[in-house]
């Protein structure tokens, strides 16, 4: 089993920075992906962005330039950088992590943005 919890979440105004944890404890396997999703009120949970044991990254196209996602294999933590915060990247944000045929998620925390 594993289990996820995430920090660093709260309340910023737009153009504003926050950095999310989460940090992954359990049965973990070396290869593994590990990222960010969002859900905002009535919407759809939609991914931020991943990152794998090896480092590749990838990015939905609406954090692109503004998000930055890194991970610590030894702790095995994962980190997202978010500047320069719209109102609308206010949202319930999750942490996952996958390997083999299974995903875990985080509890989830709340980004908000005001304007």
């Amino acid at each position: 089993q594993v289990r996820l919890v995430e920090s660093g979440g709260g309340l910023v105004q737009a153009g504003g920075s926050l950095r999310l944890s989460c940090a992954a404890a359990g049965s973990i396997l070396s290869t593994n992906v590990m990222g960010w999703y969002r859900q905002a009120p009535g919407k759809q949970r939609d991914m931020v962005a991943t990152i794998n044991s090896g480092g590749s990254t990838d990015y939905q196209g609406f954090v692109k330039g503004r998000f930055t996602i890194s991970r610590d294999n030894a702790k095995n933590t994962v980190y997202l950088q978010m500047n320069s915060l719209k109102p609308e990247d206010t949202a319930v944000y999750y942490c996952r992590l996958s390997q083999g045929f299974s995903a875990y998620w985080g509890q989830g925390i709340q980004v908000t943005v005001s304007s």
